[in-house]
């Protein structure tokens, strides 16, 4: 089961299921998070030496939670999880601020020749932010009803899908011309999908039947799964150095995962859609 799974909000979650999910979020999202630390890190200046110590501060802190993540398991108490959400919580919001620091630094110009790109700096907060959102609402046990969440999720992740196409696009080498192209059609793929989630989103709660649904989830998945492809074997290249650019080895293994998991999440709300829809039928 994933942990992002959202049920209807009348059924309830179990301690097992709230365990799970919990552990699943955080193993996920503070990898993440651990190498969004150095990600920043990489793209300082050299004379950045207080934003550098920040980072490599995140990096531990991360690593840690990460670690301790691993080490427990699904029989583990209900209340040590609520907890250990709570703490991580607080180390997420840590990031977040520090990621708008480093956004506000950027756009004032006060960090001229850096490297981090102001869009890529506000994509990771709103990773950041995403994942202090999912521990509180798993603390708190609300679950979205499935269509909403299904919108919501979609609409979030459409979106981060799309600031990747940019990103690959804007670290190939000028002379890698095929493979821009390439991530240039994917941007602008993901940018309408975006703008479609965004026009279903505001028809909510109408918009909200299990056809309309259906078909959305089915067309984005197409997508999502072209892109992930893409990404695998941009991955492959770069780490066989038979591509030129500037992207790390682990950005691009990053960015894979991350299309991974929005496609899990994809078949799971299906699975849950179909199974709803048999219900009620």
């Amino acid at each position: 089961m994933n942990g992002n799974e959202h049920l209807h909000a009348d059924t309830g979650a179990t301690s097992e299921m709230f365990v799970e999910r919990s552990l699943n979020e955080i193993r996920f999202w503070s990898r993440i998070m651990k190498e969004h630390s150095l990600f920043l890190r990489l793209g300082f200046r050299a004379e950045d030496t207080q934003l550098i110590q920040e980072a490599n501060q995140f990096y531990r802190i991360f690593e840690r939670i990460e670690q301790t993540a691993h080490s427990l398991s699904n029989q583990t108490d209900p209340e040590q999880i609520k907890k250990f959400n709570s703490e991580v919580k607080q180390s997420a919001t840590g990031i977040f601020v520090f990621k708008r620091k480093v956004l506000g630094l950027i756009l004032s110009c006060q960090l001229p020749g850096a490297n981090n790109f102001p869009l890529l700096v506000d994509h990771i907060s709103r990773e950041a932010n995403y994942f202090r959102k999912r521990l509180i609402e798993l603390n708190e046990g609300k679950l979205k009803p499935l269509p909403e969440a299904i919108i919501k999720e979609n609409v979030f992740f459409l979106r981060i899908m799309a600031d990747h196409a940019k990103f690959i696009g804007h670290l190939l080498d000028p002379s890698e011309r095929k493979l821009i192209d390439i991530a240039q059609n994917f941007s602008n793929d993901f940018d309408q999908l975006m703008y479609q989630a965004i026009d279903i989103e505001s028809m909510k709660p109408q918009s909200q039947t299990v056809p309309l649904l259906d078909q959305f989830l089915d067309q984005n998945r197409v997508s999502v799964a072209s892109l992930r492809d893409f990404k695998k074997t941009a991955r492959d290249l770069i780490e066989q150095c038979k591509i030129k650019s500037i992207i790390h080895p682990l950005l691009a293994d990053h960015v894979f995962r991350e299309a991974d998991r929005f496609l899990e999440i994809i078949d799971m709300f299906d699975a849950h859609l179909t199974s709803s829809n048999n219900q009620s039928s």
